[in-house]
């Protein structure tokens, strides 16, 4: 073997290297959205006007549990984890390896937690972790294009995973998101965020 054969593949490594790193976490987006376009739903990750809405309603000093899901390249994370207080855990499901990959190398973070899992099986997940409910569960998935009749599944867990007095907050581009709520949850909050791509639509969903 030759000197300039063992060169191309170090080569080839240097300039993957130097693209993940101009990319960045758009380039870990991207890719999973081009790996799981139905999954992620959206190329691009929520605006900080979106993220700082959705997360207003959270009583923080009552959170020892706060549950995402789809969280991407972690969009949400780092601001949820300035607000939580310091003996809670932020625990987060994702299908995508590749993402689960990225958010544990990413975030440091002794109350962080990071699953390759479904969002169907949140409640096995949340016991696993070692709690019974979760206070808050976000979600950003797409519920209406979810193959194999996943959203209504996933709402009903997530009812049963949220204790008395939490909150499902979930953020969508379509108002049809309330539709897999409404069962579950009798009193729903709304809200719209124009600045965003593209603008969505905003809900809480109040367990009783």
């Amino acid at each position: 073997m030759t000197s300039s054969s063992l060169a191309k593949p170090q080569l080839i490594e240097r300039i993957k290297t130097k693209v993940r790193r101009f990319f960045g976490p758009w380039g870990v987006f991207f890719k999973g959205f081009v790996k799981h376009p139905v999954m992620v739903g959206s190329i691009i990750p929520s605006s900080s006007r979106t993220v700082k809405k959705m997360l207003a309603p959270v009583d923080w000093e009552n959170c020892d549990l706060f549950v995402e899901y789809g969280p991407g390249v972690g969009t949400f994370c780092q601001p949820v984890l300035d607000r939580m207080k310091p003996g809670a855990t932020l625990l987060v499901i994702d299908l995508n390896e590749d993402f689960i990959e990225y958010l544990q190398k990413t975030f440091r973070d002794s109350r962080f937690i990071a699953v390759h899992g479904s969002a169907a099986d949140v409640n096995e997940i949340i016991v696993d972790a070692g709690f019974e409910q979760a206070d808050y569960i976000l979600s950003g998935l797409p519920f209406s294009t979810l193959p194999d009749n996943l959203g209504p599944k996933i709402a009903s867990e997530t009812a049963k995973a949220i204790r008395t007095g939490g909150a499902f907050l979930v953020y969508q581009f379509r108002a049809r998101a309330r539709d897999f709520m409404e069962p579950h949850f009798k009193k729903i909050d709304s809200g719209f965020e124009a600045w965003n791509i593209l603008p969505c639509h905003l809900f809480w969903g109040w367990k009783d």
